[in-house]
């Protein structure tokens, strides 16, 4: 799942402000959520969306999983699945049939019960190429999913999911997926309401009035109240979820607050319970000083820049290649980032289920002058003037400047530098208006195929232009074998192809750090930096 570090800040007054009590102490917003068991937390951005099928950022889906609620959902502390709408499931011997039994009490926020029907509604819709969803491809591993998907096919029934009656969900593969019950975690596998997406506009009509308060229908532990634009999202405990007697916040507010600097300042004056992020310059500062409120964890995500292949002279592998051998990753962690990253040269984090590549780029300048010379430009003469787009971010800026200084003194180039907000970067990205591109991956389950797989010919979230047959081969290859050490020699060839023709440049592996209280209870760092809200609860200190 993408990863953007991307407000305003008249949201400190309207979605936080600070009251005065009866005695004459100040109470911040921070103070007051923990009276009333409502948590406030920095998002980084404004969603792109809130419907669960179209979104493809870390940050919306932490909104989405507080108001949805797919089978499974991922464990707070291992991220591996545990049972959510669905009490239970088996799976076939031959690994091709998932047969999910539905809670009885679970319902939709108007009281309506949640059944198969709507999880099947869900995947057809899903599937249709006029949604533009960007995890569509995540269903291809139901039985015609993507023939249905690529109008090989025509008749959605054909789709190998079923509904035998309200509480049995059938889900029958084009191939084994061992890992399936912790991809139905990731909303793409999520049910939707069909009654009220089309009160609203068509079925696969992206961008309606369904997800505004007081229209949205969903089935979470939450419900939707308030959506001010570029201020604040709230949420409240849900009157109708099956196990609401469970869930100990009453509400939860997110902020999509793009400056670091901004939400750390928020963080400070008691405005939030927990931080997405920390200003580079303010790690030391926390560590220095032993702040209870400093967290760091390891992350299974990935820092590249991507580049528009089909944009000269980026369409030359020479050229992408001397770009991505130019960037020092050692110094850029060590003197820039400064979080405890990790140098990247490939694109799946090491020891992922079980794999490391083998292969990936490493910093060599005189080999990157080479190529660049090869390619028809000699210390970077007759080189065109391109731009790196990168979201509204400070540490977003930073990196974006230390890797123009390295290219600009190792290979004689000059590249520009321009941001967006969070919501019109991504926009920009999905429809390629970049040439150079900061980029992040989240893993979405604990698998290598959660990264290499984004990077096929027909994958939404694949923004680069870049398509190899080869590689598409062997994804394909990994994915129809159940033998791991057969699919983990697909998945090195596929890092080795990345390498060689560099469709993007890694640069680090994450390492999160951020700001969180310690009367947030039941929030643990995790790979995949997923927070269900469900098991939350703020327990403040006794005065």
């Amino acid at each position: 799942m993408s990863l953007s570090f991307p407000f305003r800040l008249s949201l400190l007054v309207t979605g936080a402000a600070i009251l005065t009590t009866g005695c004459g102490k100040r109470a911040t917003a921070v103070d007051l959520g923990n009276r009333e068991q409502i948590i406030h937390i920095g998002n980084l951005s404004e969603p792109t969306d809130l419907d669960p099928q179209i979104i493809s950022s870390h940050q919306d889906f932490g909104i989405v999983m507080a108001l949805f609620e797919g089978l499974a959902q991922y464990d707070p502390k291992t991220s591996e699945p545990v049972p959510a709408a669905a009490e239970r499931w088996e799976t076939s011997t031959d690994g091709l049939t998932w047969t999910f039994h539905l809670r009885p009490a679970a319902k939709w926020s108007n009281g309506a019960p949640l059944t198969a029907h709507d999880f099947v509604y869900a995947y057809r819709r899903m599937l249709r190429p006029a949604l533009g969803a960007e995890y569509a491809n995540m269903l291809f591993v139901l039985k015609n999913g993507e023939a249905l998907y690529t109008g090989k096919l025509m008749d959605a029934i054909l789709l190998g999911a079923g509904a035998p009656d309200d509480h049995t969900l059938v889900l029958t593969l084009e191939r084994p997926v061992p890992y399936l019950a912790t991809m139905v975690c990731h909303s793409a596998w999520y049910p939707v309401h069909g009654p009220t997406i089309e009160k609203f506009g068509r079925l696969d009509q992206r961008g309606s009035a369904w997800t505004r308060p007081g229209n949205m229908v969903s089935n979470g532990y939450f419900a939707l109240t308030e959506w001010k634009p570029n201020q604040s999202i709230r949420v409240a405990k849900s009157e109708t979820y099956w196990d609401r007697a469970n869930v100990k916040l009453k509400g939860a507010v997110f902020y999509p607050i793009e400056s670091a600097d901004a939400e750390e300042r928020s963080f400070r004056s008691g405005q939030l319970h927990v931080s997405s992020t920390i200003p580079i310059s303010k790690i030391a500062v926390y560590e220095r000083e032993k702040s209870p409120f400093l967290r760091s964890h390891v992350l299974l995500a990935t820092y590249v820049y991507r580049f528009n292949v089909n944009v000269p002279p980026l369409n030359d592998p020479r050229v992408r290649r001397a770009l991505a051998m130019a960037i020092d990753r050692e110094s850029l962690v060590r003197d820039v980032t400064r979080g405890g990253q990790l140098p990247a040269g490939n694109f799946c984090p090491p020891n992922l289920a079980g794999f490391t590549a083998n292969s990936g780029v490493k910093t060599d300048l005189a080999g990157a002058k080479k190529l660049l010379a090869e390619a028809g430009f000699p210390d970077g003469k007759g080189f065109p003037k391109l731009d790196i787009l990168f979201n509204t971010n400070e540490a977003h800026r930073v990196i974006a400047e230390a890797i123009q200084q390295m290219w600009r003194r190792g290979l004689g180039i000059d590249i520009g530098l321009y941001n967006q907000e969070g919501k019109v970067w991504s926009d920009s990205m999905r429809v390629m208006n970049y040439q150079i591109a900061r980029f992040a991956w989240v893993g979405d389950y604990l698998d290598p195929s959660t990264f290499l797989d984004i990077m096929t010919s027909d994958n939404g979230n694949n923004q680069t232009g870049w398509k190899n047959a080869e590689y598409d081969r062997l994804i394909e290859a990994a994915r129809s074998t159940s033998d791991t050490a057969k699919r983990y020699e697909y998945y090195q060839r596929c890092e080795q192809i990345l390498a060689e023709e560099c469709p993007f440049a890694s640069i680090y592996f994450y390492s999160n750090n951020n700001l969180r209280r310690p009367e947030v209870k039941g929030w643990y760092g995790n790979l995949l930096d997923n927070h269900p809200l469900k098991g939350v609860y703020l327990e403040p200190a006794l005065e």
